[in-house]
């Protein structure tokens, strides 16, 4: 695995202000190595953000550089959030766009937990 991460961290990146209490948001679930809250512009009826409190870019870069305490409390932030609002029992989905090709457009690692309808194809075929 590489380490390399073409977009390095970008301490300005609107989830490092939400976690420096410069820009409001809509908390779901916090701890002392993560935030969870409700995204700003939602694709489906529930879409939350979960972040790590770290400074990660990616996912390729925080499993290279996070502690084993911060990927345990990541997933199990997720988990907790997806009960919390309540689509664990017909469904959800996970997402984490890495890089532009990814269509990552925050350099913040995050992982979008998405539910409360029928969310179809994984991909847009074309």
């Amino acid at each position: 695995m590489t380490t390399y991460d073409p977009n390095p961290y970008d301490p300005n990146n609107v989830f490092a202000k939400i976690l420096r209490g410069e820009i409001p948001n809509k908390t779901i679930y916090e701890d002392d190595l993560t935030l969870a809250f409700h995204d700003i512009n939602p694709q489906a009826p529930v879409h939350a953000l979960v972040i790590p409190k770290g400074a990660y870019v990616s996912m390729e870069d925080f499993s290279a550089r996070a502690s084993d305490a911060e990927i345990a409390a990541l997933f199990r932030s997720v988990g907790k959030v997806a009960e919390m609002l309540g689509v664990t029992q017909d469904g959800w989905r996970i997402l984490s766009n890495v890089g532009s090709n990814g269509g990552q457009e925050v350099p913040h690692l995050h992982i979008h937990v998405f539910g409360g309808k029928k969310l179809g194809p994984m991909l847009v075929k074309g």
